[in-house]
């Protein structure tokens, strides 16, 4: 039986690490799993682990308000150093691109435990888009000894940068089984969704989220002024989920806090969001996860970055990228909302990323893997 310990810390890390768990826990003859999650998002994170049911072994609870990326790389890893010598795991698994991979990935390294890294391989070959995340994918895949890529792009990247081929598996993307999951049960009535006696069912309903901390200052601002100029139609309706961070809080309740036609709401739980993005017309965002979601539900995407490292979609023809620019952003949204031809060329359920079987091949690949 192998041991293995899954650190996560926020609600992208645990949407797409929950399947996973689930799959290895069905295994119980050839895994013994143990969880442990860092906080970095502490209700949101909670929210989904409650969704599908999850409890952690370990819950360090480390974020503090006001801290720098520093100070939290710093307070991670030394966390994270006692978690593991106690528990001792053949294998480390992180999943994507924050302070808690990177910091798990570093601090299994230290004390020679082996690192798997699910969804390796993301690039936009920019250091300083995503900001800090860039970085942490590379600094990771140099760390990891097992690189489980969502698609064959990302094995490819992973190629390029001398990653031995043996330890690559391409296993699609874990999060689309995490989606797939909770449509099929709100379709069944399993789930309940949220109550929106607010949206008028005339309007075409958008969804907008932005939290790239490369777009504070002037980028979010040129957001919500895009957000703002859309809102003004007498067709369209937006739902805002306001990332807690006050670098994205204040500029956004500043801007379109009073919009009539803008309705600004709290983080949704993963269920609530997910049965937003199966109602709406279209969403604008900035988020990695929804780049991922929104095609496999036949969603067009806004992708309001100057790039992504999933470019399947937008390659596909479902996902736009128009940066965090105020005209181009109201330019594609417009088309979108008048030219029905050109909207239901990109409204099409297509599923770049995966199957919903990803979390299966991850069990699979870390069954197979053979240690250092």
């Amino acid at each position: 039986m192998r041991k293995v310990l899954l650190i996560f810390g926020t609600r992208p890390e645990a949407v797409k690490l929950c399947p996973v768990i689930l799959s290895l826990r069905a295994r119980p003859h050839q895994f013994e799993t143990r969880v442990c999650v860092t906080a970095q998002h502490r209700e949101m994170l909670d929210q989904v682990l409650a969704a599908f049911d999850i409890e952690p072994d370990h819950d360090l609870n480390l974020m503090q308000a006001g801290q720098s990326l520093s100070q939290t790389t710093a307070r991670t890893i030394a966390a994270l150093e006692q978690v593991i010598a106690a528990e001792r795991p053949d294998l480390v698994v992180v999943q994507g691109d924050t302070t808690t991979t990177f910091c798990g990935a570093l601090a299994a390294f230290q004390q020679r435990v082996p690192v798997a890294h699910v969804e390796a391989g993301l690039r936009t070959g920019d250091i300083l888009e995503p900001y800090p995340e860039e970085m942490h994918r590379l600094l990771t895949s140099r760390l990891a000894s097992l690189h489980l890529a969502a698609t064959e792009e990302g094995a490819r990247h992973l190629r390029r940068e001398g990653i031995p081929e043996e330890t690559i598996a391409v296993t699609g993307q874990s999060g689309i089984d995490a989606m797939l999951h909770i449509r099929e049960r709100l379709e069944r009535g399993e789930l309940p969704g949220r109550a929106w006696p607010e949206l008028d069912p005339e309007r075409k309903l958008l969804v907008a989220t932005a939290h790239r901390r490369e777009s504070f200052g002037h980028g979010i601002e040129q957001i919500c002024d895009a957000i703002g100029q859309l809102a003004d139609r007498r067709d369209v309706q937006v739902v805002f989920p306001v990332h807690p961070n006050p670098g994205v809080e204040a500029p956004v309740r500043e801007r379109l806090g009073g919009h009539r036609n803008v309705v600004l709401c709290e983080p949704l739980g993963y269920v609530p969001f997910i049965d937003l993005l199966r109602r709406c017309y279209f969403v604008l965002t900035d988020s990695g996860g929804v780049q991922e979601e929104a095609p496999s539900l036949g969603k067009p995407v806004l992708v309001m970055r100057a790039k992504t490292e999933r470019p399947e979609a937008v390659a596909a023809g479902t996902s736009l990228l128009v940066g965090a620019d105020t005209g181009r952003i109201v330019a594609a949204a417009r088309r979108l909302l008048e030219e029905a031809d050109y909207y239901s060329s990109l409204a099409r359920v297509h599923h770049p990323f995966g199957d919903g079987r990803a979390s299966h091949r991850i069990a699979d690949a870390i069954a197979s893997f053979q240690a250092y």
